[in-house]
């Protein structure tokens, strides 16, 4: 199994990442997690659309809470074509909760709590914790990675303006 010491931190503590590092031009691997129904979803469920995926360590912190509020802000104003998924080790039931309490509906949550078969394919699991590391990957309609940002510290946000403009490079 691939791993990746001190490329984040928590606090400032360096953690190690675990699985295959994803690059811009790669294929978008395929990954399994758990919607919110408990029923399975895929990348190829989502084929066709321009898709940010972002991986965040739990909806329930305040940092993963403001960039998903972000993002489901700032997909209304998207397009059709372009999906916002963000992708947790928190479980189905606490995501629909989350989502409700914070009136998030333009954003698909999902869990991937069973495999870590997300966190893996994109090597952005923490081995020390057991949740993902906070990272933006944007993949377009072809499913070929055109952006990418793994984020250094996961008490901070990514950096919206690069990724807003590479999704308009996108669109």
């Amino acid at each position: 199994m691939a791993e990746r010491a001190g490329l984040v931190t928590m606090n400032g503590k360096p953690l190690t990442l675990q699985g295959s590092e994803v690059k811009v031009g790669d294929r978008a691997p395929e990954f399994t997690v758990t919607r919110n129904d408990m029923t399975p979803a895929t990348l190829a469920d989502f084929k066709g659309k321009v898709l940010i995926l972002s991986a965040v360590p739990s909806l329930d912190t305040s940092v993963c809470s403001l960039e998903t509020r972000r993002f489901n802000k700032e997909a209304s104003g998207l397009g059709p074509n372009v999906l916002v998924l963000t992708i947790s080790m928190d479980l189905p039931f606490g995501q629909k909760r989350w989502c409700s309490m914070e009136k998030v509906d333009r954003v698909v949550t999902l869990s991937d709590y069973r495999e870590a078969s997300f966190g893996m394919s994109y090597g952005v699991l923490i081995k020390e914790l057991h949740i993902l590391s906070r990272a933006v990957f944007l993949v377009d309609r072809a499913g070929v990675v055109r952006y990418v940002e793994l984020v250094p510290e996961l008490t901070h946000e990514p950096n919206y303006t690069k990724l807003f403009d590479a999704v308009r490079s996108l669109k």
